[in-house]
């Protein structure tokens, strides 16, 4: 079983525009709302390919309320941990006619403690029977940055991180199996300018000298990387006419926790994860409609 936990939900707004001009009176031709945020996508994303899972995830206020009914009407296995914090609302805006995505993104508020211990029983029940956890997501405003080490500290499943920064140095001496930064994440993580492949290759092994086993660096279409006790595997992500781009990476760590779970080597989680990545860049609606588990790129490995 899968457990996927995080702190930061969000409710979704996604709005297309024939043209959307800055500065100006911008009239959506469509909106569309739903349960988001790294931690659902990964939810989601798991539910949609087959796998065995759960989510454990904050929820409170207006949102929290139609996030919930959004996840009861997908039939999603979820425990929310009642919050007296509003859960936030980020907007997706999309430009049929330049293809870009702007995303506004509202900080999460402060958690208070007492809430905060709530989140780590209810960890410590729903991971006692997890073989792979997946954490994902920023912390809220004045969470200690070693809150996912305290998770980590309570299960012996494996963990898949799609976090970074303060949050992922205090996780890597607990040996997370995989890590999953994008780029930019990676970057802020080590300090540095990473302006070629071997930069990044330099930083993922900075990553695995400081305790992760695989790191994964995703880029959009660009080149998938992972480094690993295998050495370095290439994956090219496939074509596709994107639509949404918001949440290929979350389906990304949930492919691969899917592959992994299911006993699948690294370089075939990979596959899956890349996949369920290009699906969900074809959708309008993130981590929505993604096909059970199967095999998808091409990859090398050196």
């Amino acid at each position: 079983m899968i457990l996927a936990a995080g702190l930061t939900p969000a409710w979704q707004q996604i709005l297309e525009f024939d043209r959307f001009v800055p500065g100006e009176v911008n009239r959506a031709r469509r909106a569309f709302g739903c349960g988001s945020g790294k931690v659902l996508n990964v939810g989601s994303a798991l539910h949609q390919l087959g796998a065995a899972s759960k989510t454990l995830c904050l929820a409170g206020g207006v949102a929290g309320r139609q996030i919930r009914d959004d996840f009861a009407t997908m039939e999603i296995p979820v425990r929310w941990v009642e919050s007296r914090v509003p859960t936030r609302v980020c907007t997706t805006i999309l430009d049929k006619t330049t293809h870009f995505t702007t995303e506004l993104v509202e900080n999460p508020n402060p958690i208070p403690p007492e809430e905060l211990e709530n989140f780590l029983n209810a960890f410590d029940e729903e991971s006692s029977d997890a073989t792979v956890v997946v954490l994902s997501g920023s912390l809220p405003l004045e969470t200690p940055s070693d809150f996912y080490r305290r998770l980590l500290e309570r299960t012996t499943a494996k963990a898949v991180l799609d976090i970074r920064g303060s949050e992922l140095d205090a996780a890597l001496a607990l040996h997370p199996f995989v890590v999953k930064p994008n780029r930019e994440e990676l970057a802020r993580t080590v300090g540095k300018n990473l302006a070629n492949e071997d930069d990044l290759i330099t930083a993922m092994n900075e990553l695995r000298n400081r305790g992760a086993e695989w790191v994964v660096v995703s880029g959009g279409p660009a080149l998938l990387l992972a480094l690993g006790p295998e050495g370095l595997i290439r994956i090219q992500p496939p074509r596709i006419d994107v639509c949404n781009p918001i949440g290929c990476g979350d389906c990304l760590a949930a492919g691969i926790a899917a592959g992994i779970d299911s006993g699948m080597s690294i370089p075939q989680a990979l596959e899956i994860g890349v996949r369920a990545a290009a699906e969900n860049a074809a959708e309008l609606l993130p981590a929505r409609k993604l096909t059970k588990l199967r095999h998808g790129s091409q990859r090398t490995a050196e």
